[in-house]
């Protein structure tokens, strides 16, 4: 354990920190699996609206180097040939 002052705030702020990274990548995590869901059953409407709000949080994520850019970049264009593959499927 720390024993000097800032030593010890230095753990408490990274331990916040720690939290809201977790948080985050949960929160994008669930909003991936809505829209694998939706994607699915073939609702396309909802996992376009899903996708703009996924692009947004990993966007947010990546200037808050929660996750890199190159990462975020990556999952969002996936995602994203994901749905226009099963959108021209169902065509």
């Amino acid at each position: 354990m720390a024993n000097i002052k800032s030593a010890e705030k230095r753990i408490r702020v990274i331990n916040k920190k720690t939290e809201i990274n977790k948080s985050r990548k949960s929160e994008i995590r669930t909003y991936i699996r809505k829209f694998d869901g939706a994607v699915e059953k073939g609702n396309f409407d909802e996992a376009r609206e899903l996708l703009k709000i996924i692009d947004k949080k990993l966007k947010r994520a990546a200037t808050k180097n929660v996750v890199s850019k190159n990462a975020a970049s990556r999952k969002v264009s996936r995602l994203t040939k994901r749905l226009n593959n099963k959108v021209n499927e169902a065509i």
